[in-house]
């Protein structure tokens, strides 16, 4: 099992974006959550097989939520299994 956080930025806040994801998230084996941040950037942490992670992050990408995401960096580690289901924090 494999973690994931990932850091976006751009209009990323008050657009429906946590929402969204959450929803996505419903399409793949991954568990986690999403929560917006002090400084504008909306943080995602999700945990599952590497290659389930990626086509959620590749979906995320793809969606209409794509015009608003300027960066993403990804920072992989392994996972903990602390999370049960997906969650907006």
């Amino acid at each position: 099992m494999e973690r994931v956080t990932v850091l976006y930025t751009g209009r990323v806040q008050g657009v429906g974006f946590r929402a969204t994801v959450r929803h996505l998230s419903r399409g793949y084996d991954v568990t986690g959550t999403v929560r917006n941040l002090p400084d504008g950037r909306v943080e995602l942490v999700a945990e599952g097989v590497k290659a389930e992670l990626r086509a959620f992050l590749d979906g995320i990408a793809s969606s209409e939520l794509s015009s608003c995401i300027a960066t993403r960096p990804e920072t992989w580690s392994k996972g903990s299994g602390a999370f049960r289901g997906f969650g907006i924090g």
